[in-house]
């Protein structure tokens, strides 16, 4: 058979029970540790003298009794406590009614359980603890506690108390339990009740209502488990308070959560003035870099001008401007913030300069390549560049790397280092209006006249629809090898010509092959052993040729939308 899923109460049951158990488990020990033993004032004359003096505390079962210090009486306060601890297990397993007597005297005063001496406490033992208090005072204090302890003892053995706390405490997890029901159920309806008001005003929410959902939901189970632990606080008390043996642990889990409630809401508010100032330090900044970023996007776009900014530098500008703000701030709002001056911030944050001053240096690098790259103007977006192997146009000029796209389906992201460590070809800085500059190169036998060759790549340059005629083409002459001459046609792109260099450059490869065909002169770079029996070139009336009436296919138009 299948289980049925299990509900969301019961989930939430289990999760009450296990938070349940964990604080029970929490203030147990807490309840059972030992107490932390008396420190004086170190403001005191002899805060040195009593801060060295070793002191032992006397127990009945978990109930402390006295505190001794002193070993004026020729024993060591741990061998007074054990002496003590000894005597009171004699003196009540003796079965007498218990009665506790104390006998006083100018020196010290002596504790007696049904007569029979059980310890001793003196003034030493409270000269060694600073206490400025009377010693009648401290032993009145004494006997009350050794009083309470020795009636606990008796209820220990009283099967009918046992039995009379068992039931409170059987009756007091049924009403925690209760409460949890409650509370689980109340959390839904309070959740159900807010989530129905903010659809109410979705219209003004609605470009937040994720949000505003998920924070509801965090709000609501946060205060149902703040209100569980509460309950299961009290619980844990009123259960621990219903037993003698357990019931120094109830007392001393209240004291402690009023301790820690009582350091938490001091701490808060002693750090309040602190926090508020570095708040308003982080607010300034905020302020600070919004308008700054506002000025300089203004340079941006070319609305303001500067001698010293331009519209390229503007951008790198507002990042460097806003980091160093931020880290001023940070600088002025650190002595403010909660803990600063504790030895375990302090070692975080160098721990935490540490680890970024070894881990970061790949990406500082970067940035700074970043930087000066575009305060130098090396690259501008929209321009078209060849770094290295790659050649393309520059789309996005980043911190720490640079896209590019090829104009063949590709884009390719160069890190600044790389660029900045090997030359930038640009095919666009030294064009007006955005374009490029186009050239293409071809290898001519020393038999072809080189004012035909000039010629012919001029005239595949004028047939080339997105080739400027001004200025005008030009060819050159760059190498004059062993068996051919190397032509360079450079030209440049006008606003007819298409957006990808790459395809701007196939059509003037197009043109120049058509012209040279037409003209019986063949590219081919000729290696000398014998001229071939006929010319390498296209004839006329191939069906391949430019022109020719029966071409089997007809060149596609360029495709200015093809990624």
């Amino acid at each position: 058979m299948r289980p049925y899923p299990s509900h969301p109460s019961h989930q939430w049951s289990r999760r009450a029970s296990a938070g349940l158990g964990f604080l029970f488990f929490l203030l147990a020990l807490l309840a059972v540790w030992p107490p932390a033993r008396a420190t004086p004032l170190q403001d005191h004359p002899n805060a040195v003298d009593r801060a060295a003096a070793p002191s032992a505390q006397v127990y009945l079962h978990n109930r402390p009794v006295a505190v001794l210090r002193s070993d004026k009486l020729g024993d060591t306060p741990a061998e007074r406590a054990s002496l003590a601890q000894q005597a009171m297990d004699e003196a009540l397993a003796a079965g007498g009614p218990g009665e506790v007597t104390r006998s006083d005297s100018a020196e010290a005063v002596r504790f007696d359980i049904d007569g029979q001496p059980v310890f001793f406490i003196t003034v030493d033992d409270l000269a060694a603890a600073g206490e400025a208090g009377t010693l009648s005072a401290a032993a009145h204090q004494v006997q009350r506690r050794l009083q309470l302890a020795v009636a606990e003892h008796r209820e220990m053995h009283d099967l009918r108390r046992i039995g009379v706390g068992l039931a409170y405490a059987l009756a007091a997890t049924a009403v925690a339990w209760a409460l949890l029901w409650l509370l689980l159920r109340g959390q839904r309806w309070t959740h159900a009740l807010l989530l129905s008001a903010v659809r109410e005003h979705q219209g003004v929410l609605a470009p937040y209502l994720q949000h505003a959902r998920s924070g509801l939901r965090w709000v609501t189970s946060a205060l149902a488990w703040a209100l569980g632990l509460l309950v299961a606080e009290l619980w844990l008390t009123f259960v621990l308070r219903q037993f003698a043996y357990t019931r120094p642990w109830g007392e001393r889990s209240t004291t402690w959560l009023l301790d820690v409630a009582g350091t938490f809401i001091a701490g808060i508010t002693g750090a309040m003035p602190g926090l508020l100032v570095a708040v308003l330090i982080f607010l300034l900044a905020r302020v600070v870099t919004r308008a700054n970023a506002l000025f300089l996007e203004r340079v941006a776009r070319g609305e303001t001008r500067l001698g010293w900014l331009d519209t390229d530098t503007a951008e790198p500008t507002r990042r460097l401007t806003n980091v160093v703000i931020w880290l001023f701030a940070l600088a002025m709002a650190y002595p403010y913030l909660p803990g600063s001056n504790s030895e375990a911030f302090k070692g975080v944050s160098v721990l935490a300069g540490l680890m970024l001053s070894l881990g970061a240096s790949g990406v500082v690098g970067q940035a700074m390549s970043g930087f000066s790259l575009m305060y130098s103007r090396s690259l501008r977006v929209g321009e078209y560049v060849k770094i290295g192997d790659t050649e393309g146009t520059v789309v996005q000029l980043g911190l720490f790397a640079t896209r590019i796209h090829t104009g063949m389906g590709e884009e390719v992201s160069l890190p600044n280092t790389v660029i900045f460590s090997q030359p930038v070809r640009n095919f666009s800085r030294l064009v007006q209006g955005g374009r490029f500059v186009l050239h293409t190169a071809v290898t001519i036998g020393y038999g072809t006249p080189w004012r035909q060759v000039h010629a012919m790549l001029l005239e595949a340059a004028r047939r080339t629809p997105g080739v400027a005629q001004e200025p005008a083409p030009y060819v050159v002459q760059t190498a004059l090898s062993d068996f051919y001459v190397e032509y360079r046609l450079c030209a440049q792109s006008n606003q007819s010509a298409a957006q990808r260099r790459v395809e701007a450059m196939s059509a003037l490869h197009t043109h120049v092959q058509d012209v040279f065909n037409e003209n019986g002169v063949q590219i081919m770079s000729p290696h000398y052993r014998s001229d071939p029996p006929e010319p390498q070139v296209v004839a006329p009336e191939d069906p391949w040729a430019a022109g020719h009436p029966h071409a089997p296919l007809t060149p596609p138009a360029s495709d200015t939308n093809r990624p």
